[in-house]
């Protein structure tokens, strides 16, 4: 048994200026052919647990795999080179089965749904008749029309995502027996109208923690392949935004279509308690520096780099300031700075402007001295299950500033989300000995950071990950939309 095995994967915020080009894809992970298999056989990641599943005995076909950090949408240059790498692999590849990795909220300016539009084309290529299982991020912003073309979904039921390659091992496995003739798969996909942010998606937290029960329990019901409850990606404009349920059965349109809508009127039920809201930076650093319980974790929202922002937000950096707090650390991405601080040197005291690389959406640029500590490549290897699921990660040429009154501004050259405690560890900083630590995330941080925190404090900060939806104008997404009208 022959499996062609690749992936295409953008979470795109269509609010970002800075679009996904390929250089965005070289610098994330783009591998063509047997190239493939050095980089994502042994990740946390599904393309690994597509290699893995050789051992319900098929050989492996690596054909294109294709990420990049989360930014704006993907450049029709780039979308249609790649797209056509994978269709040409596929066909070329004359395998009894494909699986492919996808997000499922890429968007590019020519196709709004533009995973559901890569779709088309793979089921154009290889026929109607080859088997074809996809996996998608649990924030896909997912269509019906992909259950048209794929006889396999399967989405991430962890956030953070820890179960990647385990999802992608399951979707091998099915894929296997429908190949075999063993199960004849049926997708089906329920929307409700909602808008989920992206604290109350957290799997941890309830109530969506008790929407996952009930979505596993459904799971476990005879006929049923896969039950998977979607949270949507609320920084994609596009008229698919927002939570779904995707089920799959074996020859039953009827279960599928039950269970699924079952579960989407579930998320309906409770979606006033998944509309989380937080307070603001000032009241949030204060309480921060008056916590006794270190180190404190103040959760950046409006700049998650995984969400698409720009990584150098200033707002809690400068109310840092403000307060005159000590023993803080946090990471920005200032590609100006760390070259100063090379051309400096080690030991040199240096003065740098940060932020507003992007405008202001993110607070206004702050100038700071401090003494360079440390210079670094910025490169790392994960070995633990963490969220998106990569193994070699590179933040760039990377500078670390000590400001004084024990405050750590680490710097780096490439936008990189603090999915890994390894981006502080490989720099020589303990983060155990901080007293508040600025992450610039949601809730993907939790697998590496939650750990070591004493106190967590979400922020309801400004930015192009804003928590509150209020802050972002919305042209295309279909309405009434919970919260929205």
């Amino acid at each position: 048994m022959r499996i062609a095995i690749g992936g295409f994967m953008h979470e795109s915020n269509t609010f970002a200026p800075l679009p996904a080009d390929l250089q965005r894809f070289r610098e994330g992970s783009l591998t063509y052919g047997d190239a493939l298999m050095p980089v994502w056989q042994d990740a946390h990641h599904e393309i690994g647990g597509f290699i893995e599943g050789t051992k319900f005995g098929y050989v492996a076909i690596p054909v294109a795999m294709a990420w990049a950090t989360p930014a704006g949408p993907v450049t029709n240059e780039f979308y249609e080179h790649f797209t056509d790498a994978l269709t040409t692999g596929f066909q070329l590849a004359r395998a009894d089965g494909v699986l492919l990795a996808l997000h499922g909220a890429m968007v590019t300016p020519q196709y709004p749904d533009a995973d559901t539009e890569t779709l088309r084309r793979v089921r154009a290529a290889i026929g109607p008749h080859t088997p074809l299982a996809v996996t998608l991020d649990f924030h896909a912003n997912v269509t019906p029309q992909m259950a048209e073309y794929a006889d396999i979904l399967i989405g991430y039921q962890t956030y953070p995502h820890i179960d990647q390659r385990s999802c992608g091992l399951h979707a091998a496995e099915l894929l296997t027996r429908c190949v075999k003739g063993q199960i004849r798969p049926v997708c089906y996909v329920a929307k409700p109208p909602l808008m989920l942010n992206l604290l109350g998606q957290d799997t941890a937290r309830e109530p969506m923690a008790s929407l996952m029960k009930q979505a596993r329990a459904a799971e476990s019901l005879p006929g049923v392949l896969a039950v998977s409850l979607m949270a949507g990606f609320p920084y994609a404009d596009v008229p698919e935004m927002g939570g779904s349920v995707i089920t799959v059965t074996d020859n039953s349109r009827d279960s599928a279509c039950n269970i699924a809508e079952e579960l989407a009127g579930a998320m309906w039920d409770v979606r006033e308690q998944l509309n989380v809201t937080v307070p603001a930076a000032e009241e949030a650093v204060g309480r921060a520096i008056r916590s006794s319980t270190t180190p404190v974790l103040l959760i950046d929202l409006g700049d998650n780099v995984g969400g698409g922002s720009a990584g150098d937000g200033t707002v809690l950096l400068a109310e840092l300031l403000r307060q005159q707090a000590r023993g803080f650390l946090i990471t920005l991405y200032a590609p100006g700075a760390v070259q100063q601080a090379k051309a400096a040197g080690i030991g040199a005291t240096v003065e740098v402007v940060v932020g507003g690389s992007t405008g202001t959406w993110h607070g206004e640029p702050v100038r700071l001295r401090g003494v360079v500590r440390s210079l670094h490549e910025g490169k790392w290897v994960e070995s633990e299950a963490r969220h998106g699921g990569r193994r070699w990660n590179n933040q760039g040429h990377t500078a670390v500033l000590d400001l004084g009154d024990n405050n750590l501004l680490v710097v780096n050259s490439l936008r990189t989300p603090p999915f890994s405690l390894g981006q502080l560890t490989s720099l020589g900083i303990n983060p155990h000995t901080a007293r508040i630590i600025v992450v610039k995330a949601a809730v993907a941080y939790k697998a590496a950071y939650a750990p070591l925190h004493g106190t967590i404090i979400e922020v309801d900060t400004p930015g192009l990950t804003a928590i509150n939806p209020a802050r972002f104008e919305y042209r295309r997404i279909r309405r009434p939309l919970y919260p929205l009208t």
